[in-house]
């Protein structure tokens, strides 16, 4: 019998975690910089708390994990995406009371959705995530798409540009859905099971077909921006004016609706153009949203936000030659003469560690010419070489390995002796 992973999802190896790390210190260091916190919402939440009335998504409608607990009618969903439980906890924790709105927080972890594995997207996928909740103005708009901006910049992706259009307020989607239910209703009945369905729930997301986004219908379905209310057209404009007053490049989109039901006015999608990223090619994406609040039980209050696929933004990396990652080198590596004095090397081992240092040793009792070798593959700054003389006088050799100097110093002295060391290289280092 064999073991293997569930389709659709993924080992992340010691090997390759590395990448993770430094995208997620990054993260949080950008977050840092914009006043954005930290929150961790469950994995599972309550199924109605995604799936909200008649909505077209196919993430609702087709993707979600959801299951009933045992000898219970309780409806539990893995969470395919952040936002909604973020504005769930929102409102649960009454953080739209705080004195200091809008509420600025960010999430990294695991979405589940079941749908077809492909390139940059499995059915397990890591999201970095920001929600701002509790203000609506169009700097806000141009603030989270500058962080992700500022983000995929600071990595060095350079083939990336932003796709923005506006959705509108609510009069001007009223308006757009009669004027796209008009120009479908005689070719409606040819078109994908999909696009039926969305005719009646959500005719915008007519546009996000992936089937028949070539029919000539579709060509000459009527733009969202030809029924735009003043304020709406006004909101979209100051956003357009942050972005170009940040020099943030970006095209107008008018087939651009997103995925969720969700959206209102801003929304965006920020894509790479290089070709290894073939169709997969969107980093981040997300937009404003009013309602959500409300539907949860609180006031009248908008937000905004956006994900990223980690998995896909690794990909964009590896499609521009950019190295994530690399192995962090040892500090030192303890070598034992033989297996009798194991013990006299481990607790040198843990001396070194309490000092701060990155530290390992042989555990396989190896030559010295093969823990030699672990000293290679590891990148050790130091050896430390446990031989007989410990036994004899206590002392042990401190031996740094880019110039093969070395000191004989006491067992208990050997953190003293690699701070001496580590400071001398510092010092070389600056002259």
């Amino acid at each position: 019998m064999s073991y293997q992973m569930p389709k659709g999802t993924q080992d992340i190896l010691p090997k390759d975690i590395s990448k993770w790390h430094q995208l997620e210190d990054l993260i949080k260091q950008f977050c840092y910089v914009y006043d954005y916190q930290e929150i961790r919402t469950p994995i599972f939440e309550h199924t109605n708390v995604f799936k909200r009335g008649n909505d077209s998504s196919d993430m609702v409608n087709k993707e979600m994990y959801t299951f009933t607990l045992d000898n219970s009618s309780t409806s539990l969903t893995l969470r395919p995406e952040g936002t909604a439980g973020v504005a769930r906890s929102f409102v649960e924790n009454k953080m739209y009371g705080y004195s200091d709105l809008p509420v600025k927080l960010y999430y990294v972890g695991p979405q589940f959705r079941h749908e077809r594995p492909q390139k940059g997207r499995q059915r397990i996928f890591n999201q970095f995530g920001i929600e701002v909740l509790g203000a609506k103005n169009p700097l806000l708009d141009v603030e989270t798409i500058a962080l992700g901006w500022s983000f995929v910049s600071a990595l060095g992706l350079k083939d990336m540009k932003v796709l923005i259009n506006t959705l509108g307020d609510d009069e001007t989607r009223s308006a757009y859905r009669i004027a796209l239910q008009n120009h479908f209703k005689n070719d409606i009945e040819n078109m994908c099971g999909d696009c039926k369905r969305r005719y009646h729930q959500n005719p915008l997301r007519i546009l996000d077909c992936k089937v028949d986004h070539e029919l000539e219908i579709m060509k000459t379905a009527p733009k969202m921006s030809d029924y735009l209310t003043a304020d709406s057209k006004a909101y979209f404009q100051q956003v357009l004016a942050g972005l170009d007053a940040l020099d943030i490049p970006y095209e107008i989109d008018d087939r651009l609706v997103r995925g969720l039901d969700y959206y209102t006015h801003t929304v965006f999608e920020v894509v790479s153009v290089n070709e290894q990223m073939g169709s997969q090619s969107t980093v981040f994406a997300g937009g404003r949203y009013d309602g959500l609040v409300e539907y949860f039980g609180g006031p009248e209050m908008s937000g905004i936000g956006w994900a990223m696929g980690l998995e896909r933004l690794i990909l964009a990396c590896e499609g521009e030659g950019i190295e994530l990652g690399e192995d962090a080198a040892l500090d030192a590596y303890v070598l034992c003469s033989n297996e009798n004095l194991s013990l006299q090397a481990f607790k040198a081992l843990t001396m070194i560690r309490a000092g701060g240092y990155r530290s390992d040793m042989d555990y396989l009792n190896r030559s010295f010419k093969a823990q030699f070798k672990s000293v290679d593959r590891k990148h050790a700054t130091f050896a430390i070489l446990i031989d007989e003389k410990v036994l004899e006088d206590g002392t042990i050799t401190v031996k740094k390995i880019a110039d093969k100097s070395q000191l004989i110093v006491k067992l208990e002295d050997v953190v003293d002796a690699l701070d001496q060391m580590f400071e001398d290289d510092h010092d070389h280092h600056e002259e």
